[in-house]
């Protein structure tokens, strides 16, 4: 599948997304061809300039908002700095940008607002965005979509964070960094202050790594880069100002330190058997089945069969001991498993939108499957049968690879 490592040594910020992005490969018309497809298209326009940090040639990308002609447009443009998630979720629906990124923009703007949410106590739909509803950060994030689109980016993997240090200004006052949207964001993501004083995290690059990154400490196992990209960042730092952005092919991983633990159960209730299955997984167990087979005088029986890794281990041998009649456990080492690299893609058909899980093996794809919820839900509302729901979904996905 395709996808991107970010490596965030420098922070990260929406403009500083766009610019690596450029530099990878995104050109700037198109991204600039579909912005104007938002309500506020006629409201701004980009600046993208070549620009050397501490020797790094990078992209830098400025929102230049266009000049207020009359008091009654910088009124309106006063109140749109102060957008709800509401009125995001209204502008996002009005333009006529593909579904794929009104979805994922929109996935970056609720998680952003579900943070500033709990911060001030209020539900995210009310949250009035200061800095993250101004135009810039409104292109930043449609832009982040729109160029990850273009890419046909699936994964996105993240490295550690560095947050900077000190105070920033913005709506509230003073703010220490990380702000507290920003900290609330990146809970339970790796970071470190670094040595500079300023804030390297943004809300907005907070919100891309927060609805979009999966942690990696360094280039993931299996893949393959193919290009590097710089994004500038705006301030002159004593370390290179810029993301460092890896294109390239993730390919399917290999997974060790395995174990398929086995029992043969001939006396329980088969009602107990979907409890101890969701008690299994919720231990950490990888896949759980059961297989029938014949025990001794012909006994009928299940082979109940648990993968798991080393962590989770102990845990689900405990289980099958507590939950269930075995008194016996078999341990068996896995040698190597190989797994196609996964993903969920949003596929836009003529009935509405649907997941699919899409599965991929050195790069190509080998398996698709539609949601059957998905398909099953927008059948009924549709009055059509599921069959061609899920047809259809197959049919648009292999169009959008232009098979």
């Amino acid at each position: 599948m395709r996808a991107i490592y970010l490596d965030c040594f420098a922070g990260i910020s929406g403009n500083m997304f766009l610019g690596a992005m450029l530099q990878a490969g995104v050109p700037a018309a198109v991204l600039e061809k579909e912005l104007v497809k938002l309500p506020i298209g006629d409201e701004f326009f980009l600046k993208v300039s070549d620009v050397v940090r501490n020797g790094i040639h990078a992209a830098y990308v400025e929102v230049k908002e266009t000049k207020a002609i009359n008091h009654e447009h910088e009124h309106h443009h006063h109140h749109h700095e102060h957008r709800t998630m509401r009125d995001i979720r209204e502008m996002l629906e009005q333009s006529s940008l593909a579904m794929p990124i009104k979805q994922q923009a929109l996935a970056i703007f609720m998680e952003i607002a579900k943070a500033e949410g709990k911060v001030h106590g209020k539900p995210a739909d009310e949250v009035a965005f200061h800095e993250v509803g101004a135009v810039d950060s409104v292109v930043d994030i449609v832009g982040a979509a729109i160029c990850l689109d273009y890419l046909g980016i699936e994964r996105v993997f993240v490295s550690p964070l560095t947050l900077g240090s000190g105070f920033v200004s913005c709506a509230h006052g003073l703010m220490p960094i990380p702000a507290p949207a920003v900290a609330e964001l990146l809970l339970g993501w790796q970071t470190m202050p670094g040595t500079e004083k300023k804030e390297l995290v943004t809300p907005t690059g907070a919100g891309i790594v927060k609805a979009l990154g999966v942690y990696s400490e360094g280039l993931p196992k299996g893949f393959e880069a193919e290009c590097i990209g710089y994004g500038a960042g705006s301030h002159e730092l004593t370390i290179p100002n810029v993301l460092r952005l890896y294109v390239g092919e993730y390919r399917g991983t290999e997974s060790g330190n395995l174990s398929i633990l086995e029992a043969n159960i001939d006396d329980m209730n088969p009602q107990l058997y979907g409890y101890l299955f969701d008690k299994l997984f919720a231990a950490g167990a990888l896949d759980v089945w059961t297989t029938p087979i014949l025990m001794k005088k012909n006994r009928p029986a299940q082979k109940l069969s648990v993968l798991v890794d080393e962590a989770g281990k102990d845990a689900c041998v405990n289980l099958i001991f507590t939950e269930s009649t075995s008194i016996g456990v078999r341990v068996m080492p896995v040698a190597k498993r190989l797994e196609a690299s996964r993903h969920i893609a949003k596929v836009e058909t003529k009935y509405g939108v649907v997941n699919c899980k899409v599965s991929a093996w050195k790069g190509k794809l080998c398996s698709l499957s539609p949601e059957y919820e998905d398909c099953r839900r927008l059948a009924e509302e549709k009055t059509v049968p599921l069959k061609e729901v899920q047809q259809e979904a197959v049919r648009v996905f292999k169009e959008r690879l232009g098979e």
